[in-house]
């Protein structure tokens, strides 16, 4: 399913052009940072084999991203094995290539959708499932959807796999102005300002999604909460969301210091 980079898909970068500073403390733990979601998210089940990606641009350059390398399963990946590209399919940092749709999806969306600094791609079963059904995927009925409550997409065209630039900024131009982009019978992507925020969107997005289709199993009707009540709701989370979501940042990472210290390498 997964597809490499074609050679050739980028100009070689020239060894006389003045290389970024990658080696700073604020590189590096973006690095460990990103490393830390990916394990979580393989616990958790989001991933799909070599398949999925999470980006996120590097700290103090807007035109360099660090993403996963192709042929790694999320729970094999460290900070060190991350790669940092640029926006032409140039690896500036790292061994490896990145996997072609990857590139071609979150280079797209970071060049055309700057607010982006964060994009996690998966094919997590439940907000997946959800997107192969008819209607809206997301029925705001529970109170963890209400934190998405006016912050969702739906990407309707499905076209195949993401293999050029066309389909990268076909997707880009879904976006419009949400956060939550589910990819119609695909799966869904989550953009955000920073990579806690984007890690805390896509775990409740998932526990969201899980329990609405719990509900509909039940084959009884899903009753969706009353929209001034929902709006209420998603404003009253969306207050301490960056502070929730660095707390929730830092609570993963002491799970991994713990169990699994060596995402950190």
């Amino acid at each position: 399913m997964a597809h490499s980079l074609k050679a050739g898909a980028a100009p070689a970068i020239s060894a006389g052009m003045n290389q970024p500073n990658l080696d700073s403390d604020a590189v590096w733990e973006a690095r460990r940072d990103l490393a830390a979601c990916f394990r979580m998210a393989a616990r958790y089940g989001f991933e799909e084999g070599i398949c999925n990606h999470f980006s996120a641009l590097v700290p103090g350059y807007d035109d360099l991203f660090i993403v996963n390398p192709y042929g790694w399963a999320f729970r094999e990946l460290t900070a060190s094995k991350l790669l940092i590209c640029d926006f032409h399919g140039n690896v500036v940092a790292g061994e490896g290539q990145p996997e072609a749709t990857a590139f071609y999806i979150h280079a797209r969306v970071h060049k055309n959708l700057p607010r982006a600094r964060v994009a996690f791609h998966t094919h997590m079963p439940y907000a997946t499932a959800l997107s192969m059904t008819e209607g809206e995927p997301l029925i705001f009925a529970g109170q963890t959807a209400l934190k998405f409550y006016g912050r969702t997409a739906f990407d309707r065209d499905y076209n195949g796999l993401a293999l050029d630039e066309r389909e990268g900024d076909r997707i880009a131009g879904a976006v419009g102005e949400a956060d939550i982009v589910f990819m119609k019978h695909h799966g869904v992507m989550v953009l955000g300002p920073t990579i806690a925020e984007a890690w805390d969107d896509l775990y409740y997005l998932e526990r969201a999604c899980e329990v609405q289709t719990l509900a509909l199993s039940t084959g009884r009707k899903v009753l969706p909460v009353k929209p001034e009540i929902a709006e209420a709701a998603y404003r009253q989370m969306r207050e301490g969301d960056p502070e929730s979501a660095s707390l929730h940042m830092a609570s993963i990472r002491r799970q991994l210091d713990a169990e699994e210290p060596v995402y950190r390498d």
